[in-house]
């Protein structure tokens, strides 16, 4: 039942998707509105969930709107329904919640239950360990239900940014018709731009190929969804614990990579993907990646390539094809290097819907706590390890994130200032060039805002 207030709805809901019943202290500590409780985070990621396709990434913005809105456990001997109190409007038709958005919903309030539970509090998983990390982001998945498909590796992973140009979006959705046609599944960050663009051009693909079970994974973490709430297309959907659990479930799950245009979180996920392949335990590891865009998005690449192989060297550049304005190409890349992969994990023994051989060192499975004095004390240096090097910068982009959208961070930056960050004078000038092309270019926002910078370099 909805109320008649057009910006608003009152209603409730029953369970669609993967969640079945709860139990009594699980309902607990779902009402729960103390620091304790889970009330304050499901309501946060809930409100994301029905507020998908807002023209804002500002949580802030976000939260002070919907300021009154309110979700509520319901008993029933039956299982559970949830109450919600001035809802956004968007998310019902004819006062009926939108079903792709209820799925959603309740995707959230598994996940947000089970990490809780599972994780968090059964003491099951040692979470300072790597081998016990990369146990928890399995079950994660597994509760999901991500781990069900069982058969020939097919599901690329596609990252790029939320805040990008129309022919850039084009493009993403040129790209994923073509791995469509192929028969190829998509896995995104679930949100907007280059992560939705891709699975709406692969259902036109599966549909043409008459492909009624195509996959359009949606994985994402609560302090980031706010900022990209899951779009409509996303047929599975979870939510992991922290940024490094997401990134984690990504490359553990993915059987190839394709990079569009971003920002700052793009950067992120490239330096970490290329620090994991530069750990000499994953030399011989096949796993197809390209970076793509259409010909007027070249530069980005070069810019951040140049950035690269400035920092990390040679080698992390060819862990990495680059391919400009052909989505036909990038397809056929990514088919053929899943034979590769297939015929590796098959010599090996490894699962095909799960990378247990991938090696993810410590430093890149910790969670970094993004702070003004953490960003100021990052080693950004070059005597260490090409990896640990790219652990670090991918640290300081996580953090320039956090200031950009996370809702404690931009908190953060109007209490304290922008963040510092500091290291060899080789590497920060290549690191004030990114940045400045990133701003120039307005990859740090939605288009149409401005752009304040969360950072400074220092000497």
């Amino acid at each position: 039942m909805s109320s008649d207030f057009s910006e608003f709805v009152d209603a409730r809901v029953g369970p669609l998707g993967s969640l079945e019943n709860l139990s009594q202290s699980e309902i607990d500590k779902l009402l729960d509105t103390g620091q304790g409780g889970l009330y304050p985070l499901f309501r946060r990621c809930a409100l994301a969930v029905l507020n998908s396709g807002a023209p804002t990434d500002n949580p802030k913005e976000i939260f002070d709107r919907y300021r009154d809105f309110d979700i509520r456990i319901v008993r029933h001997p039956w299982g559970v329904k949830l109450e919600v109190q001035n809802a956004p409007a968007a998310a019902f038709v004819d006062g009926e919640m939108i079903r792709g958005i209820k799925e959603h919903l309740f995707a959230v309030l598994r996940d947000v239950v089970f990490i809780s539970n599972e994780i968090l509090a059964s003491g099951r998983f040692d979470l300072t360990d790597s081998a016990s990390i990369t146990n928890a982001v399995f079950h994660v998945l597994r509760n999901a239900r991500l781990l069900d498909y069982k058969a020939r590796p097919n599901l690329v992973v596609c990252w790029g940014g939320h805040s990008i140009a129309a022919q850039e979006y084009q493009y993403t959705k040129n790209v994923g018709y073509e791995l469509g046609l192929r028969g190829l599944d998509v896995c995104t960050g679930c949100g907007p731009g280059a992560m939705k663009g891709p699975m709406k051009g692969a259902t036109i693909g599966h549909a043409k190929q008459r492909i009624e079970h195509g996959r359009y994974i949606g994985i994402t973490e609560p302090g980031i969804i706010a900022a990209e709430p899951p779009n409509p297309i996303v047929s599975q959907l979870a939510i992991m614990p922290d940024i490094e659990k997401r990134l984690e479930a990504f490359v553990r799950l993915a059987h190839g990579i394709v990079v569009f245009p971003g920002g700052a979180g793009t950067a992120e996920e490239i330096l970490y993907l290329t620090g994991i392949l530069l750990d000499p335990a994953n030399r011989e590891q096949p796993f197809p990646i390209v970076l793509t865009g259409p010909r007027d998005s070249a530069a980005y690449f070069e810019q951040i390539t140049r950035f690269v192989s400035g920092t990390l060297g040679g080698e992390a550049v060819r862990r990495l094809i680059t391919v400009i304005d052909d989505p036909p190409d990038v397809a056929r890349r990514l088919v053929r290097g899943m034979e590769a992969v297939r015929e590796f994990r098959r010599h090996h023994s490894d699962s095909y819907n799960f990378n247990w051989l991938l090696s993810i060192q410590p430093q890149f499975q910790q969670p970094f706590e993004v702070t003004h004095a953490t960003m100021r004390g990052l080693e950004l240096k070059r005597e260490q390890p090409a990896h640990e090097l790219a652990a670090n910068l991918r640290r300081a982009f996580s953090g320039i994130v956090t200031g950009n959208v996370k809702e404690y961070g931009i908190q953060a930056i109007e209490r304290e200032g922008p963040y510092e960050l500091a290291g060899d004078p080789s590497i920060m000038l290549l690191l004030d060039e990114l940045l400045a092309a990133f701003v120039a270019q307005r990859r740090m926002r939605l288009p149409g805002s401005t752009y304040r910078p969360v950072y400074r370099l220092v000497a």
